[in-house]
């Protein structure tokens, strides 16, 4: 350990990505910060801290009820668990053996997304099997029909830039299908800003990350109907137990959420822009570099500066370009997921001003060093 306590094999990062939670997502807000650290000097009668948590997230998503999780991931797979065994704790206790009861998940191909696991797998963890309707570019609603069957416990829709974003049905029409059949939907929205459209779409169950655009500590936040949000709840006697949240999970996620809904977002719109804009005016100039913003793909209000290499006159790829920024005893990570499209992309969300000018000048070295760098 150094003499500020942290192990110098641990890196530094500059934060570029925005919420990725290879990064450790985002930066924890103030208000999160310390009602996290009163939580770990604190205790709870747990069943009472998740019963405020429930009243809170109702509240701020106009959902009938809600509860705190271990994490998003955690969301989806306690959600699937709930759709099969209800709050029936004999069920609940009975998992992952799903003998007598619908086990079943219908997950459109096009969302089978790793998101740094495989979405198919958080699934399979409550003991249930995905049944994948359509082709990885398209499904037809007559296809999504198709894949329910008299075993199917739930449908599963992923929100995520990670997804095919054409081809697929909307939430709304998916929802209608699902409900047809009497089957609950849960969606998958861990980095999504909205609070209350997937809701008002149709969904029964809607998992979201605290630690990405609400700031908070890591956990996941589900939202949904009373009876399902209760066998959500009651999973913590079954499979649930050990990824179970804990109180200080809670009370940082409640903070953050709170934040959010009194925050002044287009000031921090407007921050986040003005960085953006002096990232492109600090890197417009170099060689084989172009820049251009880009909205976000799911709707979310966010805006990312695309950087453009051009590497036959830059010398060197946009994959290598982010090697090296990842390589030094700083790590400069940008998302870098469309390197072979030969871009990255910058996200303001979680840089200060100066990491803003502290990256610009770390991309300007890398390129300095040219093919034999």
């Amino acid at each position: 350990m150094n003499a500020s306590g942290r192990d110098p094999a641990i890196r530094r990062v500059v934060n570029a990505v925005g919420t990725w939670t290879m990064y450790g997502a985002a930066p924890a807000c103030d208000e999160a910060a310390a009602a996290t650290a009163e939580a770990l000097r604190t205790s709870y009668v747990m069943d009472e801290l998740q019963a405020a948590a429930s009243r809170a997230v109702a509240a701020a998503t106009g959902a009938e009820a809600g509860c705190i999780t271990a994490c998003s991931a955690a969301g989806v797979a306690l959600s699937i668990a709930a759709c099969m065994t209800g709050a029936d704790v004999a069920r609940v206790r009975q998992l992952p053996d799903t003998s007598g009861l619908k086990s079943e998940v219908v997950l459109l191909k096009g969302h089978v997304v790793d998101f740094g696991a495989d979405i198919r797998q958080m699934v399979r963890l409550a003991g249930a099997r995905v049944v994948e309707a359509g082709t990885a570019t398209h499904c037809s609603e007559p296809e999504l029909a198709a894949a329910f069957g008299p075993a199917t416990a739930a449908a599963l829709y992923v929100v995520s830039h990670l997804c095919v974003l054409r081809g697929m049905p909307s939430l709304a029409r998916f929802a209608a299908i699902a409900h047809a059949r009497g089957v609950p939907v849960v969606v998958d929205a861990a980095a999504e800003y909205d609070l209350e459209a997937f809701h008002r779409a149709g969904a029964d169950l809607v998992v979201q990350s605290t630690h990405k655009f609400l700031r908070g500590p890591t956990a996941g936040m589900v939202s949904g109907k009373a009876g399902l949000v209760q066998a959500v709840a009651a999973q913590n006697q079954g499979i649930g137990r050990p990824m179970k949240v804990g109180k200080e999970g809670i009370v940082g996620a409640l903070a953050a959420l709170a934040r959010w809904q009194s925050a002044d977002h287009a000031a921090d719109r407007a921050a986040d822009r003005a960085r953006l804009e002096r990232a492109a005016e600090r890197l417009g100039n170099l060689r084989g570099i172009r820049t251009e913003p880009e909205a976000d793909t799911t709707g979310n209000p966010v805006v990312r500066l695309r950087v453009l290499v051009d590497a036959a006159s830059a010398g060197i790829d946009a994959a290598e370009l982010s090697r090296r920024l990842k390589s030094g005893p700083v790590v400069y990570a940008t998302r870098d997921h469309l390197a072979d499209l030969g871009y990255l992309l910058l996200d303001p969300r979680s840089l200060s001003d100066a990491e803003m000018d502290e990256l610009c000048d770390a991309m300007r070295g890398a390129l300095a060093r040219g093919k034999t760098g």
